[in-house]
């Protein structure tokens, strides 16, 4: 039988058995970070402080801290850290413990740093995390043929107005004659087939030039983003998984200069000399044809072609090579019904590698959407709230959204995690729920604090 302790202010009941899983939940989450990235402090070193040393009352990295526990708990909003945490007097012990003060910062100071803050230091942030990812036996598993890292590009948007926010702003005009003011990302993810998907650089679409004629936009994005993904990680294999926006000698030219793999997904609209070229060479090599068997009843049939030349708009001549894959899975009543996957590459298609080109690469595609930007929108990190009206915070934020991610997705996948639940505890926002628990109502003395923090 549990014993029954009184909780914090609220009066609630609390058995040892819940002061024992909020000791986990914390103990999963900051044990990950240890485990992968080294001390939490250690994780904002190069972020420059242009405070004033005078007038500075929480340290730099406790206000970064705080931005990151701002998703992990899943707070929705700067005005929520006032209500759950500033005022909950367990949570501002484990600040004190941690930052020597005795207060948390206020959602409005959190802003105002932010606004100080070079984007592209917390960035980097983001990258060595990457790094030290990329170094583990976590992600190296799951490169492609054991060689690439798969790296699903694709934008979103994040913020949306009625009236113009900032010069920044995108403009659109919708059907019905409004004008909709917008800020989208072009983002750039690490995804694997066990499910990660893993923020490695950000691309802020924006208008930056008010005397440019034609506004910013995914494409040019993406050469800045790709020619900033090179720099920073020269010597990694990549295979980039692009959706047919992308499918053009730009970005054909860009991935053979960077020495880069692609799948690039390519509908029968798209192209049309490609196609066409497909569907007459096919004739000709019966062997270019296979048919694999799934489970359930699913049957995939593959057909591929190398070297059909493309002659691109700007007269750059490309070889490429062309993958389909048609799925056909019988419903609940039997009835089979099929899909039609085709995508653009420059790896040499045969029948051995084909399976694994188009269900362990090319389909991966989509965990961008799925596990990246679906579950920042819908599972509870509130991709879409404005967290700060100022263009350089709201950046910040978005980084430390990307951040705060990343350790839920390691953590649920943890040893720590699943010894401490073996049954599991739900999806991230359930994580994201017992863990502001925990900071709101395990009592601890400061030393029995750090202790479990450093989890060491």
């Amino acid at each position: 039988m549990n014993k029954e302790k009184t909780g914090s202010k609220s009066g609630e009941k609390t058995t040892d058995r819940d002061v024992e899983e909020q000791k986990q939940i914390i103990i999963s989450l900051f044990g990950t970070i240890k485990r992968y990235f080294g001390k939490y402090g250690d994780l904002f070193g190069g972020i420059s402080d242009e405070r004033e040393a005078g007038k500075i009352k929480y340290s730099l990295n406790a206000l970064l801290f705080t931005g990151v526990m701002l998703f992990a708990c899943q707070l929705g909003s700067r005005r929520q850290i006032n209500h759950k945490l500033r005022g909950n007097e367990t949570a501002k012990k484990k600040y004190r413990a941690l930052f020597g003060v005795e207060e948390i910062p206020h959602g409005d100071t959190l802003n105002y740093t932010y606004q100080r803050l070079k984007v592209e230091e917390v960035q980097e942030v983001v990258c060595r995390m990457m790094d030290k990812l990329m170094d583990t036996e976590e992600l190296t598993q799951w490169r492609l043929f054991g060689i690439y890292y798969l790296i699903a590009m694709d934008g979103t948007g994040i913020l949306s107005y009625t009236e113009r926010h900032c010069e920044f702003c995108l403009t659109q005009k919708l059907k019905n004659g409004e004008i909709r003011y917008y800020h989208p990302v072009l983002e750039a993810k690490l995804v694997t087939a066990n499910g990660y998907a893993f923020s490695v650089m950000t691309e802020f679409i924006e208008n930056t030039d008010p005397q440019a004629s034609k506004q910013d936009c995914e494409l040019k994005a993406f050469y800045r983003l790709t020619e900033r993904l090179k720099k920073r990680f020269p010597c990694i294999s990549f295979c980039l998984l692009l959706d047919g926006l992308f499918a053009g000698g730009p970005t054909l030219e860009r991935c053979e200069n960077n020495d880069w793999k692609y799948l690039i997904v390519l509908t029968d609209e798209d192209l049309a000399s490609v196609n066409e070229e497909f569907e007459a060479l096919l004739a000709l090599p019966p062997e270019n044809h296979q048919a694999v068997e799934m489970k359930n009843g699913v049957r995939q049939t593959y057909r591929w072609m190398n070297g059909i030349e493309y002659m691109d708009g700007h007269g750059l001549q490309h070889w490429l090579n062309v993958l389909e894959c048609v799925e056909s899975s019988p419903d609940k009543q039997g009835k089979l019904t099929s899909t039609k996957f085709k995508w653009l590459t420059n790896f040499t298609l045969l029948s051995r590698n084909v399976p694994t080109l188009a269900n362990k690469a090319g389909r991966l595609r989509w965990k961008i959407e799925n596990e990246g930007f679906n579950m920042q929108k819908n599972g509870g990190f509130c991709l879409e709230h404005a967290y700060s009206q100022h263009e350089n915070a709201h950046k910040v934020f978005y980084l430390l959204l990307q951040i705060a991610l990343t350790f839920f997705q390691l953590m649920a996948k943890s040893q720590l995690f699943k010894q401490a639940f073996p049954k599991g505890v739900g999806s991230l926002k359930n994580i994201a729920y017992r863990l502001l628990e925990a900071w709101r109502n395990l009592r601890l003395d400061d030393q029995a604090f750090l202790i479990l923090f450093d989890t060491s």
